[in-house]
């Protein structure tokens, strides 16, 4: 069978699209306040596209043709490009020739989404994506100098492209929950001063950043918005009076849907128990620190209904899919879109299914499984 009507089975025959979503209303916002995403293409990572390549013989090694086509789709999509060590700088310069590459191709605006992720001490409470810096070796000045100033030294050469960048992945969510865990507490200055050093440092008008605000099964509980709030505010005063932040990512490299079909028992008193509630319990908080109320959401993975026991299970989690594709329209006007933040197929570490590699290797039997489960809206052609 042709890929192309492969393609147009899954849009129109055995696997039946959802109807096409009905446009987000327009928020009235002051001026200037201007959704990044809007009108613009969202950025495919050839880089990640590749990676796929392996499923996609996977299946055709199987005669499993629909997946197959499935995993050609799924390549189309837009993915962040991460930079968790200074090695990968690099990753912003393959990012950047790509997306020029892509504009001048179309002929349409490129925004290109980055994760910053090298703090000294990272991932200070789980350990199974721990980083390359040391605050007790001098890795606060070394995350400064030889991380975030070249990071922000590429973007500012970049002006043609439009950049959404989230800071820190979990870093802050760990102050407002964790500082019983030794490390987080040592760490917790260190993570303070180097993400209001971030914030400094990326002020430009063609860069939009996002702290990262956990997920809702993390901080959307009652007594955790507002403290998580605070903590934000800190930061952001300590980055300097006048810096700005676009506002705030959630569910990142989490498994939590925008719009849950079912609420699940594990959320038990929560008004957060999807990412679309926790963007609207969090927002009055925001606004009472002073701080924006936009949100971009991660949906590159998304649990199938009853595939967790706890809202803590968060390692590679099974049954998941690959989420709704990339769109501003969310039908939330404090979202400001529904991107693919964690690139799926990248192990979440050496835990949750079965055979799981370490954190950030491909884990291709994963990637499979996140094909088959897929969202049907990124099959949509119309």
């Amino acid at each position: 069978m042709r890929v192309s009507s492969l393609l147009a089975a899954l849009a129109t025959g055995s696997l039946v699209a959802a109807a096409p979503s009905p446009k987000s209303p327009k928020p009235s916002t002051p001026t200037g306040d201007v959704n990044p995403f809007e009108g613009k293409t969202f950025f495919v990572n050839p880089k990640w596209s590749a990676k796929l390549d392996q499923t996609a013989k996977a299946f055709l090694k199987k005669g499993d043709l629909i997946n197959w086509a499935k995993t050609l789709r799924v390549q189309q999509i837009s993915t962040f490009v991460w930079v968790s060590r200074r090695s990968e700088l690099s990753n912003i310069d393959d990012a950047i020739a790509a997306a020029r590459k892509a504009q001048k191709l179309t002929g349409r605006k490129q925004i290109v989404g980055l994760v910053l992720y090298n703090l000294p001490d990272r991932d200070c409470s789980a350990g199974e994506s721990a980083g390359e810096l040391d605050s007790t070796k001098d890795g606060l000045q070394l995350y400064k100098d030889t991380f975030v100033k070249p990071y922000a030294e590429k973007l500012a050469a970049a002006k043609d492209l439009t950049f959404a960048v989230v800071l820190e992945p979990d870093s802050l969510a760990n102050l407002v929950t964790n500082l019983g865990v030794p490390l987080c507490e040592r760490a917790a200055d260190v993570y303070r001063e180097g993400i209001a050093y971030a914030i400094s440092s990326l002020q430009f008008d063609h860069v939009h950043l996002y702290i990262d605000a956990a997920h809702g099964g993390w901080l959307g509980w009652d007594p955790n918005l507002p403290l998580a709030a605070k903590e934000f505010a800190t930061v952001l005063k300590l980055a300097g009076e006048g810096k700005k932040i676009r506002g705030f990512a959630t569910n990142v490299s989490n498994y939590n849907p925008f719009n849950a079909l079912v609420r699940e028992n594990y959320t038990e008193w929560s008004n957060s128990w999807d990412e679309s509630h926790y963007a609207s319990s969090l927002a009055p908080h925001l606004e009472a620190e002073g701080l924006p109320a936009h949100f971009i959401v991660d949906q590159g993975r998304v649990h199938l209904p009853g595939a967790r026991e706890e809202w803590g299970e968060w390692c590679n989690v099974e049954p998941a899919g690959f989420g709704p594709k990339p769109t501003t329209n969310t039908n939330n006007t404090h979202v400001d879109a529904l991107v693919w933040i964690k690139p799926g197929g990248e192990s979440d570490g050496q835990c949750g299914m079965a055979g799981a590699p370490r954190a950030g290797e491909w884990f291709d039997e994963y990637a499979q499984m996140l094909v088959k489960n897929a969202d049907k809206s990124i099959f949509k052609f119309w």
